[in-house]
Protein backbone atom coordinates (compact mmCIF):
# COMPACT_ATOMS: atom_id res chain seq x y z
CA UNK A 1 0.00 0.00 0.00
CA UNK A 2 1.12 3.55 -0.65
CA UNK A 3 0.90 6.83 1.20
CA UNK A 4 -1.42 8.32 -1.39
CA UNK A 5 1.15 10.74 -2.86
CA UNK A 6 2.37 8.98 -6.01
CA UNK A 7 0.81 10.45 -9.16
CA UNK A 8 1.98 7.63 -11.43
CA UNK A 9 -0.09 4.85 -9.96
CA UNK A 10 -1.25 1.84 -11.95
CA UNK A 11 -4.96 1.35 -12.24
CA UNK A 12 -6.43 -0.85 -9.52
CA UNK A 13 -7.84 -4.02 -10.96
CA UNK A 14 -9.42 -7.13 -9.53
CA UNK A 15 -11.97 -9.85 -10.03
CA UNK A 16 -14.92 -7.56 -9.43
CA UNK A 17 -13.40 -4.85 -11.67
CA UNK A 18 -12.94 -7.11 -14.69
CA UNK A 19 -14.90 -7.12 -17.91
CA UNK A 20 -15.24 -9.73 -20.60
CA UNK A 21 -15.71 -13.48 -20.14
CA UNK A 22 -15.52 -15.14 -16.76
CA UNK A 23 -12.01 -16.20 -15.78
CA UNK A 24 -10.51 -18.42 -13.12
CA UNK A 25 -10.45 -16.52 -9.82
CA UNK A 26 -13.49 -14.38 -10.65
CA UNK A 27 -16.23 -14.08 -8.07
CA UNK A 28 -19.58 -14.93 -9.62
CA UNK A 29 -23.03 -14.25 -8.25
CA UNK A 30 -25.53 -16.99 -9.04
CA UNK A 31 -29.27 -16.29 -8.93
CA UNK A 32 -31.57 -19.30 -8.81
CA UNK A 33 -35.15 -19.45 -10.09
CA UNK A 34 -36.47 -18.35 -6.70
CA UNK A 35 -34.28 -15.23 -6.66
CA UNK A 36 -31.86 -16.53 -4.03
CA UNK A 37 -28.27 -15.39 -4.38
CA UNK A 38 -25.14 -17.51 -4.07
CA UNK A 39 -21.56 -16.23 -4.49
CA UNK A 40 -18.70 -18.47 -5.59
CA UNK A 41 -15.11 -18.04 -6.75
CA UNK A 42 -14.33 -19.84 -9.99
CA UNK A 43 -11.64 -22.53 -9.81
CA UNK A 44 -10.65 -24.70 -12.80
CA UNK A 45 -11.98 -28.19 -12.15
CA UNK A 46 -14.07 -26.98 -9.21
CA UNK A 47 -17.77 -27.67 -8.72
CA UNK A 48 -20.71 -25.97 -7.04
CA UNK A 49 -22.81 -28.45 -5.07
CA UNK A 50 -26.23 -28.06 -3.47
CA UNK A 51 -28.86 -30.56 -2.35
CA UNK A 52 -30.42 -29.96 -5.77
CA UNK A 53 -27.50 -31.02 -7.91
CA UNK A 54 -24.15 -29.62 -9.02
CA UNK A 55 -22.36 -28.05 -11.95
CA UNK A 56 -18.71 -27.60 -12.88
CA UNK A 57 -16.99 -24.23 -12.65
CA UNK A 58 -15.57 -25.02 -16.09
CA UNK A 59 -19.11 -24.59 -17.45
CA UNK A 60 -18.81 -20.86 -16.63
CA UNK A 61 -15.12 -20.14 -17.27
CA UNK A 62 -14.90 -18.48 -20.67
CA UNK A 63 -18.60 -17.65 -20.81
CA UNK A 64 -19.78 -13.99 -20.91
CA UNK A 65 -21.59 -12.30 -18.03
CA UNK A 66 -25.31 -12.85 -18.15
CA UNK A 67 -24.93 -16.53 -19.03
CA UNK A 68 -27.19 -19.24 -17.61
CA UNK A 69 -25.76 -22.52 -16.34
CA UNK A 70 -27.83 -25.66 -15.70
CA UNK A 71 -26.84 -28.09 -12.96
CA UNK A 72 -27.07 -31.86 -12.99
CA UNK A 73 -30.68 -31.81 -11.74
CA UNK A 74 -31.84 -29.36 -14.41
CA UNK A 75 -31.96 -26.26 -12.20
CA UNK A 76 -30.81 -23.02 -13.84
CA UNK A 77 -28.64 -20.26 -12.40
CA UNK A 78 -28.08 -16.79 -13.85
CA UNK A 79 -24.38 -15.88 -13.57
CA UNK A 80 -23.14 -12.29 -13.20
CA UNK A 81 -20.21 -10.63 -11.52
CA UNK A 82 -21.46 -9.20 -8.21
CA UNK A 83 -22.00 -5.46 -7.92
CA UNK A 84 -20.38 -3.67 -5.00
CA UNK A 85 -23.68 -3.75 -3.09
CA UNK A 86 -23.97 -7.50 -3.71
CA UNK A 87 -20.41 -8.09 -2.53
CA UNK A 88 -20.93 -6.10 0.67
CA UNK A 89 -24.08 -7.99 1.63
CA UNK A 90 -22.56 -11.42 1.03
CA UNK A 91 -19.00 -11.02 2.29
CA UNK A 92 -17.81 -12.42 5.65
CA UNK A 93 -18.31 -9.84 8.38
CA UNK A 94 -17.04 -9.33 11.90
CA UNK A 95 -18.58 -6.01 12.90
CA UNK A 96 -21.93 -4.96 11.44
CA UNK A 97 -21.56 -3.48 7.96
CA UNK A 98 -22.61 -0.06 6.71
CA UNK A 99 -25.42 -0.91 4.30
CA UNK A 100 -25.22 0.30 0.68
CA UNK A 101 -28.05 2.80 1.20
CA UNK A 102 -26.03 4.52 3.93
CA UNK A 103 -22.70 4.20 2.10
CA UNK A 104 -24.25 5.94 -0.91
CA UNK A 105 -25.54 8.73 1.33
CA UNK A 106 -22.10 9.15 2.90
CA UNK A 107 -20.35 9.39 -0.46
CA UNK A 108 -22.93 11.87 -1.81
CA UNK A 109 -23.61 14.05 1.23
CA UNK A 110 -19.94 14.31 2.21
CA UNK A 111 -19.14 15.10 -1.44
CA UNK A 112 -16.33 12.56 -1.64
CA UNK A 113 -14.82 13.07 -5.09
CA UNK A 114 -12.01 11.54 -7.19
CA UNK A 115 -8.65 12.71 -5.88
CA UNK A 116 -9.93 13.74 -2.45
CA UNK A 117 -8.01 13.01 0.74
CA UNK A 118 -10.24 11.10 3.15
CA UNK A 119 -9.78 9.66 6.63
CA UNK A 120 -12.08 6.87 7.80
CA UNK A 121 -12.15 5.69 11.41
CA UNK A 122 -13.97 2.56 12.50
CA UNK A 123 -13.34 0.22 9.58
CA UNK A 124 -15.28 -2.78 10.85
CA UNK A 125 -15.59 -5.33 8.05
CA UNK A 126 -14.54 -2.91 5.29
CA UNK A 127 -17.94 -2.35 3.64
CA UNK A 128 -17.82 1.46 3.71
CA UNK A 129 -14.11 1.37 2.84
CA UNK A 130 -14.94 -0.15 -0.55
CA UNK A 131 -17.38 2.63 -1.43
CA UNK A 132 -14.90 5.28 -0.29
CA UNK A 133 -12.12 3.78 -2.42
CA UNK A 134 -14.41 3.72 -5.45
CA UNK A 135 -15.17 7.41 -4.81
CA UNK A 136 -11.61 8.72 -4.26
CA UNK A 137 -10.20 6.70 -7.16
CA UNK A 138 -6.63 5.60 -7.71
CA UNK A 139 -5.26 9.14 -7.41
CA UNK A 140 -7.03 10.03 -4.19
CA UNK A 141 -6.11 8.95 -0.67
CA UNK A 142 -8.06 6.96 1.90
CA UNK A 143 -6.50 6.38 5.30
CA UNK A 144 -8.57 3.87 7.31
CA UNK A 145 -7.97 3.61 11.04
CA UNK A 146 -9.29 0.71 13.12
CA UNK A 147 -8.77 0.11 16.84
CA UNK A 148 -9.06 -3.69 16.69
CA UNK A 149 -6.39 -5.64 14.83
CA UNK A 150 -8.75 -8.58 14.18
CA UNK A 151 -11.32 -6.29 12.53
CA UNK A 152 -8.55 -4.68 10.47
CA UNK A 153 -7.50 -8.06 9.10
CA UNK A 154 -11.10 -8.96 8.21
CA UNK A 155 -11.47 -5.61 6.44
CA UNK A 156 -8.18 -6.04 4.58
CA UNK A 157 -9.19 -9.48 3.31
CA UNK A 158 -12.60 -8.23 2.18
CA UNK A 159 -11.27 -5.13 0.42
CA UNK A 160 -8.52 -7.04 -1.37
CA UNK A 161 -11.09 -9.71 -2.23
CA UNK A 162 -13.13 -7.06 -4.04
CA UNK A 163 -10.28 -5.34 -5.87
CA UNK A 164 -8.14 -8.43 -6.32
CA UNK A 165 -5.05 -6.73 -4.85
CA UNK A 166 -4.09 -3.92 -2.45
CA UNK A 167 -5.72 -0.69 -3.62
CA UNK A 168 -3.08 1.97 -4.50
CA UNK A 169 -4.99 4.74 -2.70
CA UNK A 170 -5.51 2.84 0.56
CA UNK A 171 -3.60 2.88 3.83
CA UNK A 172 -4.84 0.84 6.80
CA UNK A 173 -3.62 1.58 10.33
CA UNK A 174 -4.40 -0.07 13.66
CA UNK A 175 -4.81 2.23 16.64
CA UNK A 176 -6.88 5.08 18.04
CA UNK A 177 -7.79 7.90 15.68
CA UNK A 178 -6.65 10.56 18.15
CA UNK A 179 -3.20 8.92 18.30
CA UNK A 180 -2.73 7.91 14.65
CA UNK A 181 -4.11 10.96 12.83
CA UNK A 182 -1.74 13.63 14.24
CA UNK A 183 1.24 11.40 13.37
CA UNK A 184 0.21 10.69 9.78
CA UNK A 185 -1.13 13.94 8.34
CA UNK A 186 -0.35 17.64 8.38
CA UNK A 187 -2.86 20.00 10.01
CA UNK A 188 -5.45 21.18 7.50
CA UNK A 189 -4.50 18.57 4.88
CA UNK A 190 -7.60 16.35 4.95
CA UNK A 191 -10.71 17.02 2.85
CA UNK A 192 -13.18 14.63 4.47
CA UNK A 193 -13.40 12.63 7.70
CA UNK A 194 -15.83 9.71 8.07
CA UNK A 195 -16.43 8.34 11.57
CA UNK A 196 -18.19 5.06 12.38
CA UNK A 197 -17.48 4.50 16.06
CA UNK A 198 -19.13 4.41 19.45
CA UNK A 199 -17.91 7.81 20.75
CA UNK A 200 -16.85 10.04 17.83
CA UNK A 201 -16.96 13.17 20.03
CA UNK A 202 -13.82 11.95 21.78
CA UNK A 203 -11.89 12.62 18.55
CA UNK A 204 -13.17 16.08 17.61
CA UNK A 205 -9.87 17.75 18.49
CA UNK A 206 -7.87 15.51 16.16
CA UNK A 207 -10.51 15.79 13.43
CA UNK A 208 -10.72 19.58 13.63
CA UNK A 209 -6.94 19.86 13.42
CA UNK A 210 -6.67 17.57 10.39
CA UNK A 211 -9.57 19.01 8.36
CA UNK A 212 -9.01 21.84 5.91
CA UNK A 213 -11.35 24.85 6.18
CA UNK A 214 -14.59 23.86 4.46
CA UNK A 215 -13.81 20.18 4.95
CA UNK A 216 -16.62 17.81 5.88
CA UNK A 217 -17.03 15.63 8.95
CA UNK A 218 -19.69 12.94 8.61
CA UNK A 219 -20.49 10.41 11.34
CA UNK A 220 -22.56 7.22 11.26
CA UNK A 221 -24.34 6.55 14.55
CA UNK A 222 -26.57 3.77 15.83
CA UNK A 223 -28.63 5.47 18.55
CA UNK A 224 -30.37 8.77 19.27
CA UNK A 225 -28.25 9.11 22.41
CA UNK A 226 -25.08 9.09 20.33
CA UNK A 227 -26.67 11.49 17.86
CA UNK A 228 -27.55 13.97 20.61
CA UNK A 229 -24.08 13.80 22.18
CA UNK A 230 -22.14 14.40 18.96
CA UNK A 231 -24.43 17.27 17.94
CA UNK A 232 -23.98 19.07 21.26
CA UNK A 233 -20.23 18.53 21.28
CA UNK A 234 -19.91 19.85 17.71
CA UNK A 235 -21.76 23.01 18.77
CA UNK A 236 -19.66 23.39 21.90
CA UNK A 237 -16.39 22.88 19.98
CA UNK A 238 -16.92 26.09 18.00
CA UNK A 239 -14.88 25.07 14.94
CA UNK A 240 -17.74 23.48 13.02
CA UNK A 241 -20.89 24.69 11.33
CA UNK A 242 -24.33 23.79 12.67
CA UNK A 243 -24.68 19.99 12.36
CA UNK A 244 -27.39 18.38 10.22
CA UNK A 245 -28.73 14.88 10.87
CA UNK A 246 -31.00 12.44 9.04
CA UNK A 247 -31.70 8.78 8.36
CA UNK A 248 -32.59 7.03 5.12
CA UNK A 249 -35.04 4.19 4.60
CA UNK A 250 -35.51 2.16 1.43
CA UNK A 251 -38.74 0.45 0.38
CA UNK A 252 -38.77 -1.91 -2.58
CA UNK A 253 -41.74 -2.38 -4.91
CA UNK A 254 -43.32 -5.52 -6.31
CA UNK A 255 -43.74 -5.30 -10.10
CA UNK A 256 -45.83 -7.89 -11.92
CA UNK A 257 -48.22 -6.68 -14.60
CA UNK A 258 -50.77 -4.42 -12.93
CA UNK A 259 -49.90 -5.81 -9.49
CA UNK A 260 -47.69 -2.88 -8.51
CA UNK A 261 -47.43 -2.47 -4.75
CA UNK A 262 -44.87 -1.91 -1.99
CA UNK A 263 -42.90 -4.93 -0.84
CA UNK A 264 -43.94 -6.39 2.49
CA UNK A 265 -40.42 -5.89 3.83
CA UNK A 266 -38.23 -2.81 3.69
CA UNK A 267 -34.80 -1.70 4.84
CA UNK A 268 -35.83 0.60 7.66
CA UNK A 269 -33.62 2.22 10.26
CA UNK A 270 -29.99 1.14 10.13
CA UNK A 271 -28.28 4.24 11.50
CA UNK A 272 -28.21 8.01 11.72
CA UNK A 273 -25.93 10.29 9.71
CA UNK A 274 -24.75 13.70 10.87
CA UNK A 275 -22.59 16.21 9.01
CA UNK A 276 -20.78 19.42 9.85
CA UNK A 277 -18.15 21.51 8.04
CA UNK A 278 -14.89 22.93 9.35
CA UNK A 279 -14.87 26.68 9.93
CA UNK A 280 -11.85 28.81 9.09
CA UNK A 281 -9.41 29.18 12.00
CA UNK A 282 -10.43 31.92 14.38
CA UNK A 283 -13.95 32.22 12.96
CA UNK A 284 -17.03 31.13 14.86
CA UNK A 285 -20.22 30.00 13.16
CA UNK A 286 -23.26 32.26 13.72
CA UNK A 287 -25.42 30.96 16.53
CA UNK A 288 -28.76 29.80 15.17
CA UNK A 289 -31.81 31.05 16.99
CA UNK A 290 -33.63 28.14 18.50
CA UNK A 291 -36.11 27.58 21.29
CA UNK A 292 -35.22 24.26 22.92
CA UNK A 293 -38.05 22.16 24.24
CA UNK A 294 -38.54 22.01 27.99
CA UNK A 295 -36.32 19.29 29.40
CA UNK A 296 -34.07 19.14 26.32
CA UNK A 297 -30.97 19.66 28.48
CA UNK A 298 -31.51 17.79 31.76
CA UNK A 299 -28.94 18.56 34.43
CA UNK A 300 -28.54 14.91 35.42
CA UNK A 301 -27.92 13.52 31.90
CA UNK A 302 -25.29 10.77 31.81
CA UNK A 303 -23.51 9.23 28.82
CA UNK A 304 -22.92 5.58 29.69
CA UNK A 305 -21.72 2.91 27.23
CA UNK A 306 -25.05 1.08 27.63
CA UNK A 307 -27.05 4.23 26.83
CA UNK A 308 -24.86 4.82 23.80
CA UNK A 309 -25.73 1.39 22.42
CA UNK A 310 -22.42 -0.39 22.91
CA UNK A 311 -22.64 -4.06 21.90
CA UNK A 312 -19.40 -5.98 22.39
CA UNK A 313 -18.35 -8.38 19.62
CA UNK A 314 -16.74 -11.56 20.86
CA UNK A 315 -13.40 -12.97 19.75
CA UNK A 316 -15.24 -16.22 18.91
CA UNK A 317 -17.25 -14.45 16.23
CA UNK A 318 -14.19 -12.81 14.65
CA UNK A 319 -12.39 -16.16 14.54
CA UNK A 320 -15.38 -17.68 12.75
CA UNK A 321 -15.40 -14.85 10.20
CA UNK A 322 -11.69 -15.32 9.50
CA UNK A 323 -12.38 -19.01 8.83
CA UNK A 324 -15.20 -18.04 6.46
CA UNK A 325 -12.86 -15.78 4.50
CA UNK A 326 -10.55 -18.68 3.78
CA UNK A 327 -13.35 -20.51 1.94
CA UNK A 328 -14.18 -20.15 -1.74
CA UNK A 329 -17.97 -19.91 -1.55
CA UNK A 330 -20.44 -18.28 0.77
CA UNK A 331 -24.15 -17.57 0.81
CA UNK A 332 -25.73 -14.15 0.39
CA UNK A 333 -26.60 -12.59 3.78
CA UNK A 334 -28.72 -9.68 2.63
CA UNK A 335 -31.74 -11.10 4.39
CA UNK A 336 -30.10 -10.96 7.81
Amino acid sequence: MTDGQNDARPEATGASERRGPFRAGDRVQLTDVRGRLHTIALVPGGAYHTHRGAFSHDDLIGKPEGSVVTNSAGFEYLALRPLLSDFVLSMPRGAAVVYPKDAGQIVAMADIYPGSRVVEAGVGSGALTMSLLRAVGDRGMLHSIERRADFAEIARANVEGLFGEPHPAWTLSVGDLSDVLPMTCEPGSIDRVVLDMLAPWENLEAVATALAPGGVLIAYLATTTQLSRIAEDLRADGRFTEPHAWESMVRGWHLEGLAVRPEHRMIGHTGFLITARRMADGIEAPVLRRRPAKGAYPADAEWTPEELGERPITEKKTRRVRRDQSGLAYEDRSGE
